[in-house]
C-alpha cells in the first residue's frame, strides 16, 4: 500500500469537515498508511519548525504521496529549495491552492513562508490544483506557480481557496487522484 503525507495550511486545525480530513479517513478505510499531522503552532507557524517536522515525517519511509494545501505548499517549496527533499523522497506531490507572495508578506505570522527565490527542481511527479478565484492568490496560481515551475496545473472554476468556505469538504476527485494520478481534479466536490 502507498503511504500518504497530508499537510495543512496556516490556521488550519484539521477540522473534521475539511477535504483533507475526509481524504485521510477515506484512504485509511482503503488500507493505506496516512500521516495527517497537526503541524506546530498553526496560528503563528515557524518555518524552521515546520521544515523539521516535514523532514521527520518523510524519514518515516515508505512510498510517499504528498498532498499539501495552502501554506504547506510554500513549506514544500522551501524544503525543495534547501535540499531537504529530493528525488527518491517522494513519488508524487499534489500542491493545492498556494498563496502568493503578495498575500503572504502581508501577514507577519507567515511572512517567512514567502516563496523561495530561484529555480526549483521538484522531486517526483508534481501537480498543482487551484481555484480561478482564490483570494489568497489573486495573480492566479498558474501564472505564479504552474508556469514558472513547469508543472501541470488544473485551474478549477469557482473553487476559491479549496477550503470549507468554498465547499471543499468531501472532494472525491482528490481521492481518485491519490489512487490514480491521471484523474482530473476539476470536478466539483459532492455535497
Amino acid at each position: 500500500m502507498t503511504a500518504y503525507l497530508i499537510l495543512h495550511g496556516w490556521q488550519n486545525h484539521r477540522p473534521k469537515g475539511h477535504w483533507q480530513h475526509w481524504l485521510t479517513d477515506r484512504l485509511r478505510a482503503l488500507g493505506h498508511d496516512v500521516d495527517y499531522p497537526q503541524l506546530p503552532d498553526a496560528d503563528d507557524p515557524d518555518l524552521e519548525a515546520w521544515l523539521a517536522e516535514l523532514r521527520r515525517r518523510l524519514d518515516l519511509g515508505g512510498p510517499r504521496v504528498v498532498v499539501a494545501h495552502s501554506a504547506s505548499v510554500l513549506l514544500w517549496l522551501h524544503a525543495v529549495a534547501r535540499g531537504l527533499v529530493g528525488d527518491g523522497d517522494v513519488d508524487r506531490v499534489l500542491l493545492v491552492a498556494p498563496p502568493s507572495a503578495s498575500v503572504v508578506v502581508g501577514h507577519p505570522e507567515i511572512a517567512e513562508f514567502a516563496p523561495p527565490a530561484g529555480e526549483l527542481t521538484l522531486p517526483g511527479v508534481t501537480r498543482l490544483a487551484a481555484g480561478d478565484d482564490d483570494p489568497y492568490c489573486p495573480e492566479g496560481a498558474g501564472a505564479v506557480y504552474g508556469d514558472p515551475l513547469g508543472i501541470p496545473t488544473e485551474i478549477i472554476p469557482g473553487a476559491g481557496h479549496l477550503d470549507l468556505d468554498a465547499g471543499y469538504g468531501p472532494w472525491p476527485a482528490v481521492l481518485e487522484w491519490c489512487l490514480d494520478e491521471t484523474t482530473k481534479l476539476t470536478a466539483r466536490p459532492s455535497a
